[in-house]
């Protein structure tokens, strides 16, 4: 008799539960599409989805706001004054997002820059140690990977050398993204001087790994006269590949003004993961006027979970609007927001090239069957979708008619556009496009393009998890 009350009242209590937690989702007025998630998770998975959505689910944002504007000001007073002494010029097609993200955004754009794009691990790692080895009063990196393997203790030893030498080093790692590194690394450069910052550390790491809003940066400031962006980790996979297979992906080196930009991002991260705040001089130096051959225009644009404006996404979404000839798309994970979406449906519906390139495999299954899902919605408007064969594609980049691309951390889905912190290079430039065009061109070569017919004619098992997956897309 009592074991019947007890389970019915324990019952009742979950149920109560459940339908308070659902009702907190519904009353954040979130996205439909993912009010309809958490639903589906909540009333779907018994126990499991009440834990999934207290790790996961929880809308957090609004306890870091004040953190982020602090900082956001003290240095937007610096950065202008740096580039109120240099020239603009601005193009007149793409005013409109250029002023949107000034004002949004706090990106201010500048000119004169000279980029080199790595598209290897080796060449990057080896570009990285090279200016590393040059500091000579600070180092500013922040990586939301950097493993206790081969390469991350190339860098570590890079970083300790420089500091014991009396260069000021910072090193901003994820919590997240590093939950598996021995704490014993991190401390050895602690002991050799680097300040080292824990980006939003977390517990139970085995239980949160996808935990939401995570520092997904990839930057890198030496001296203030010379930056690094873009979507390469600091891991050995990211230079010998994984499980037999190589690594692709796209960072950037630039040389010039725009490099203030990444200073801003990295001092306003540096406060929010350890709330010390830095607004010496020093760090926005007085850079050399640019050469006549270094005529790209950069903006260094950023996302965060606690920004009222998913800033990157609404750029994006204007630039596609904007293309006239092609627009060409490298991401990992396709899994795009609504507008996003019926932007490149509206782009190819009106004759323009748009091509995505995605890889044959994803990192992890649900992942492929998620990317998968959106793959009919894009091929019936006319977009050409291309999977690259060799190996994992994680390059973040886009270019758009000859005089623009961006490259970056941001994954086209739901989590960077809306809970990672992200950082992007925005360019407005021929000499960039260009070089970014050719490699997404030569990785063309080594794609099979998916066919509307194929796709259509795939099992029904298959289906059934894409759409199911789907779903659950806006958690992924």
């Amino acid at each position: 008799m009592w074991q019947t009350i007890l389970m019915w009242t324990a019952l009742a209590l979950y149920l109560c539960i459940v339908f308070s937690t659902v009702l907190v989702v519904v009353l954040e007025n979130r996205q439909p599409v993912k009010t309809i998630a958490w639903t589906l998770v909540l009333v779907t998975l018994p126990v499991v989805g009440l834990v999934f959505f207290y790790f996961f689910g929880q809308n957090v944002r609004k306890d870091h706001i004040i953190l982020r504007r602090i900082p956001g000001l003290r240095h937007r007073r610096l950065l202008a004054e740096a580039a109120a002494r240099l020239p603009a010029e601005r193009p007149v097609r793409y005013a409109p997002v250029i002023r949107f993200f000034e004002r949004r955004n706090l990106a201010l754009p500048f000119y004169g820059n000279h980029i080199d794009i790595y598209d290897e691990g080796s060449r990057f790692t080896l570009a990285l140690l090279h200016a590393i080895g040059s500091a000579r009063h600070h180092i500013h990196l922040q990586s939301y990977i950097i493993d206790d393997d081969a390469v991350g203790r190339l860098v570590a030893d890079a970083l300790i050398d420089k500091a014991r030498a009396g260069v000021t080093v910072r090193l901003i790692y994820d919590d997240v993204g590093c939950w598996d590194v021995r704490q014993a690394f991190f401390d050895r450069l602690t002991k050799a001087g680097v300040f080292v910052g824990d980006f939003l550390p977390v517990r139970y790491p085995s239980l949160t790994h996808k935990v939401n809003y995570r520092n997904h940066r990839k930057v890198c400031v030496v001296d203030g006269r010379v930056g690094f962006v873009g979507g390469m980790n600091l891991a050995r996979r990211y230079v010998r590949g994984a499980d037999g297979q190589p690594w692709r992906d796209l960072h950037l080196r630039i040389d010039g003004p725009a490099v203030l930009g990444l200073q801003h991002v990295f001092l306003a991260d540096w406060y929010f993961a350890t709330h010390v705040l830095v607004t010496d001089r020093h760090y926005y130096p007085d850079l050399p006027q640019p050469a006549a051959d270094d005529t790209d225009l950069v903006q260094i644009v950023t996302t965060d979970p606690v920004a009222k404006w998913p800033d990157i996404m609404y750029g994006l979404t204007w630039m596609i609007q904007n293309a006239r000839r092609y627009l060409y798309i490298q991401t990992p994970y396709f899994m795009p927001t609504e507008p996003v979406l019926q932007a490149l449906q509206t782009a190819a519906l009106s004759g323009v090239d748009v091509r995505l390139m995605v890889p044959l495999k994803p990192d992890s299954f649900w992942l492929r069957w998620a990317n998968d899902s959106y793959f009919a919605d894009v091929l019936s408007a006319g977009i050409r979708v291309y999977t690259y064969a060799p190996g994992f594609l994680h390059s973040k980049a886009i270019v758009m008619d000859d005089d623009w691309c961006t490259v970056g951390s941001t994954n086209m889905d739901f989590r960077s556009f809306e809970n990672n912190f992200e950082a992007n290079a925005f360019i407005y430039g021929r000499s960039a496009a260009l070089r970014v065009k050719a490699i997404f061109e030569h990785d063309l070569l080594q794609c099979t393009e998916v066919s509307l017919a194929e796709w259509r004619r795939r099992p029904v098992r298959r289906r059934l998890l894409e759409s199911f997956t789907r779903i659950l897309s806006p958690l992924l």
